[in-house]
């Protein structure tokens, strides 16, 4: 086992990508080839990668698919695509004939079982990364499927597996879905390696060495790589041994440790292998890859993408007509909220391209005639962590904290705004460009900070609304989802207001927040509902916590436990309870009534029943609230039992597919009609 290159103590950042040539930020003429004859076509007799995605393709750098097959092909590699492949057979695995070097295997942008279910564990009804919207295009727990096919296609071809799914499911996992902790995905795949993290680095580095002749198992020495041993092999002796399979299965404070093991080698500068024994063999996953450099940055963003979906699609792709113009300012966050992904996936690291790079985008966009003036987002994971980093690398490099900025912003971390504040001035001045408008989440504890950025915000950034996420307001919910306190969201919302009105507009923040999250009980929303009330918030939408595998918040879903303190955590884990929850975010709407009632009655909150100031609900029911109930009622009784003695009248009026009477048991890959009965 080659060991990881140290020097000084800290690793050596390797950026391959600085080997690709110099680009500038130049529009496409075609994309990648997604059929044999487009491969042709560019006068290839044979592919080097074959990428297989859950997602249409789009070449669009905010898509992983389009950004890491444009990064190999600027390499020197053939790439073909294979997008939302029919699973059922391992036909389109063999589209392009046999890889020259390996598979790509990603679900795609999201997991597939968030992309596929609604936190009551109900089938949705779209797809935003597929044409149309449609669902049914891509099977549960994509990565293995996938994966098995790719096997079946062509044996002995290296299949590695990427993106999001199989970067937070390289370890044991508690998958909500079956209510279960499941083996690290690479057990159940079968894939020789997964590629965790953002992939530009590993994927180029993965190529050239098998090109050059190595095999599979030489890649082991990688960063940003998790691979499984063999029965017999000697797993590598500097690692972290967390509690195995077996342990974390049978029980919850072992599930709890390995949480928070995982949790603490996460920062690269110092991050060690760790080491899951399930059974005889052990998942070995090595440290994370090193942060990019903003010259990489600018390399990936500027590589030619056409920025449209395959001309292939005939229906428009939602996923992309939300972002097409956007453009993404850097990667990354050091929030570390409990209940996100991010930090996880792209680091806790922030990588920011160059004001040149970003502006080259902008102009870009302007200069393109159906291009309508507004740029839609000009951000990434968050809008206001922009270039911004510790101030002490040498503390960086031994710093083992989860989050730079609870339970308070650290003194060490550089929080100026300066850049993004000459960035968000220097982008209105583009030509073709009459608006830039900021809505990737806001960090409100950092942009206090700097009055001048909510200024610049207010006067020239918002499009009438401004998405905000405070998730809470209970001091200690927020603490458990290591999210400012609610102070610094009033704070914010005082200086927004005062700065919009100087300026002249009527400008409203719409805040978002979670309901069921870890820590958050009945007693604590029905104070989120009177505080909503008396602000005026009436939310739209409402977002219901839910279980991401290795996400800290999922532990304490999972377990009761704050896997740091070991101390318990109270969870709504009964549907009644996450329903009720759920209602007092939206205590307004009628159809919440009986759900409201329920959960003040509960709790003794009769003061909240009535027509005071701060009354939830009327001591009546309104009457679209008795219509609902009865919808409501009549839907549960609906459908055929086993007793039901079929109308042969009405038999023959059935369409050949599914009875609209037949209950669903949602979406699953055997199911032969995708749509919801």
């Amino acid at each position: 086992m080659k060991s990881l290159p140290i020097l000084n103590g800290s690793p050596i950042r390797s950026d391959l990508l600085s080997g690709l040539p110099a680009c500038g930020s130049t529009v496409a003429d075609r994309p990648l080839p997604m059929t044999a004859k487009e491969a042709k076509q560019r006068g290839w007799d044979e592919i080097d990668i074959v990428f297989v995605s859950g997602d249409a393709y789009v070449d669009h750098p905010s898509f992983a698919m389009a950004i890491l097959g444009r990064v190999l092909e600027a390499a020197g590699f053939r790439v073909g695509i294979v997008s939302q492949p029919d699973w059922q057979n391992c036909e389109d695995w063999r589209r392009f004939g046999r890889p020259r070097l390996f598979y790509a295997i990603s679900a795609g942008n999201m997991d597939s079982m968030i992309n596929h279910y609604t936190a009551g564990r109900k089938v949705r009804n779209d797809d935003a990364y597929s044409p149309g919207g449609k669902i049914g295009t891509r099977p549960d727990r994509a990565t293995l499927s996938y994966c098995h096919r790719a096997r079946e296609a062509y044996k002995g071809v290296p299949v590695i597996a990427g993106g999001v799914e199989a970067s937070l499911r390289r370890l044991a996992h508690y998958d909500y879905w079956g209510d279960n902790v499941r083996k690290s995905i690479l057990m159940d795949s079968k894939a020789d390696l997964v590629a965790f993290g953002m992939g530009e680095d590993a994927i180029v580095e993965i190529a050239r060495r098998l090109d050059q002749g190595e095999t599979v198992k030489d890649l082991r020495d990688m960063r940003g790589i998790a691979y499984v041993t063999g029965a017999s092999e000697t797993p590598p002796e500097d690692a972290i041994t967390l509690p195995s399979f077996a342990d974390v299965t049978a029980d919850k404070v072992a599930f709890a440790e390995a949480t928070r093991i995982i949790h603490n080698e996460t920062n690269p500068l110092n991050a060690r292998r760790l080491i899951q024994y399930h059974g005889n063999q052990a998942v070995v996953v090595n440290p994370p890859p090193l942060a990019i450099t903003q010259e990489s940055m600018d390399r990936i963003y500027g590589l030619p993408y056409t920025r449209k979906p395959h001309p292939l699609y005939r229906e428009p792709i939602p996923a992309f007509e939300m972002i097409k113009n956007s453009v993404t300012i850097m990667r990354g966050c050091f929030g570390g909220c409990t209940f996100c992904s991010i930090t996880a996936h792209q680091g806790r690291v922030i990588q920011s391209r160059s004001q040149k790079s970003i502006l080259g985008e902008l102009k870009e966009l302007g200069a393109d005639p159906k291009f309508k003036g507004t740029v839609s987002d000009i951000g990434g994971p968050t809008a206001n962590m922009y270039q911004m980093q510790c101030s002490r690398p040498e503390v960086e490099a031994v710093c083992r904290r989860q989050s730079c900025v609870h339970p308070k912003v650290c003194k060490l971390l550089g929080t100026d705004h300066g850049p993004l504040i000459q960035l968000m001035r220097d982008s209105r001045d583009i030509p073709g460009v009459k608006k830039v408008l900021v809505a990737s989440g806001i960090r409100m504890d950092l942009a206090r900070l700097s009055p001048t950025y909510i200024k610049e915000l207010a006067e020239h950034h918002v499009g009438g609304l401004l998405k905000v996420a405070p998730e809470h307001s209970d001091p200690g919910v927020l603490n458990y989802m290591r999210k400012p306190s609610g102070d610094d969201f009033e704070a914010f919302t005082e200086q927004f207001n005062k700065s919009s009105k100087k300026a002249g507009k009527k400008q409203y923040l719409v805040p978002y927040y979670i309901a069921s999250h870890p820590g958050s009980d009945l007693d604590a929303m029905i104070d989120l509902a009177v505080f909503l009330k008396r602000n005026g918030y009436r939310p739209d939408q409402v977002q219901d916590f839910i279980p991401a595998p290795l996400d800290v918040a999922t532990t304490m879903y999972y377990t009761g436990l704050d896997p740091f303190t070991k101390k318990p955590v109270f969870t709504a884990r009964k549907l009644r309870d996450r329903k009720m929850q759920r209602a007092l975010m939206q205590f307004f709407k009628p159809a919440n009534y009986f759900e409201v009632r329920r959960a003040l009655q509960e709790t003794g909150r009769h003061d909240l029943i009535g027509d005071g100031c701060d009354c939830l609900i009327p001591s009546k029911p309104p009457k679209e609230a008795l219509i609902q109930r009865r919808k409501n009622a009549n839907a549960a009784v609906k459908g055929e039992y086993v007793h039901t003695i079929p109308n042969a009248n009405k038999s023959k009026k059935r369409n050949k597919k599914q009875s609209r009477n037949t209950t669903s048991k949602g979406y699953r890959p055997e199911r032969k009609e995708t749509k919801r009965p």
